[in-house]
C-alpha cells in the first residue's frame, strides 16, 4: 500500500524490450537507498517489483504486457522523469490517502493555469470515472495523492497544486494533452460494490 506522498523523481536510465514485456533502469538516489529485491515501488502510480538496483544509484522494474496496456509507461523514453515512491511501513505516518498502486485508466491533462504561487491543472477523466469522484475528494493522480477542488459537468477535475509538490514532482514536466496515471478512491468502489450486491 501506498499513500501518495512523493519520496522523490527518478530518471529513466535505459529501457529493455523483451517478448514477455519491458524492462527500466531508473536512477534514484533517495528511494533507491533501502531497497530489497522484490520489494514493492510506486512508479507514477503503478505498482511495481523492485529485481536489481544499486543502493542510492539506480533500480530496475519489468512491466508485463499487461501493465505495458493499461498504463503509458511503455512510452517513457531515456530521461524521462517519474515519480517515485516505496511502500509504506507498518509504522509509517499515513500522510496522504489509501492508494494501491493499481492504475485504473489513464486521464489527460486538459489546461494548466498559475494562479499566483499555485497551480491548476484541469484532467479529463475517461468515460464513467467521474461518478468515483466527489469535491474535496482524494484522487491519485500519476501516484501523488490530491484534493478535488472541482469537478465539471463533463466529468473533468481540477486539483490546486502548490509550489512544492509543482517543484518536486514530475507535474512540473506536463503540458495540455499529456498522459497522466489515475487511480480513482478505492473506498468509493467498494462503496459502488456493496450497493450493487444489495441490489442484486
Amino acid at each position: 500500500m501506498f499513500t501518495g506522498i512523493v519520496e522523490e523523481t527518478g530518471e529513466i536510465l535505459a529501457r529493455e524490450q523483451t517478448d514477455d514485456g519491458l524492462r527500466y533502469r531508473i536512477g534514484a538516489e533517495v528511494v533507491a537507498a533501502g531497497l530489497e529485491h522484490g520489494q514493492s515501488i510506486s512508479v507514477s502510480g503503478a505498482c511495481l517489483t523492485v529485481e536489481r538496483f544499486e543502493a542510492r544509484s539506480w533500480f530496475e522494474v519489468f512491466l508485463a504486457s499487461e501493465t505495458v496496456e493499461r498504463t503509458y509507461l511503455g512510452d517513457l523514453v531515456e530521461g524521462d522523469l517519474v515519480n517515485l515512491e516505496r511502500a509504506m511501513a507498518a509504522d509509517g505516518r499515513f500522510d496522504g490517502h489509501v492508494v494501491q498502486g493499481h492504475v485504473d485508466a489513464v486521464a489527460t491533462v486538459e489546461s494548466i493555469e498559475s494562479v499566483g504561487e499555485d497551480w491548476y491543472f484541469e484532467f479529463a477523466l475517461p468515460e464513467g470515472y467521474d461518478r468515483y469522484v466527489v469535491e474535496k475528494g482524494s484522487i491519485t493522480l500519476d501516484g501523488i495523492s490530491l484534493t478535488v477542488a472541482d469537478l465539471t459537468a463533463d466529468g473533468n477535475v481540477t486539483v490546486a497544486i502548490i509550489p512544492t509538490t509543482y517543484d518536486e514532482t514530475a507535474l512540473s514536466e506536463k503540458s495540455p494533452g499529456d498522459p497522466v496515471h489515475l487511480e480513482v478512491d478505492v473506498l468509493a468502489k467498494y462503496v459502488e460494490r456493496l450497493m450493487e450486491s444489495h441490489l442484486e
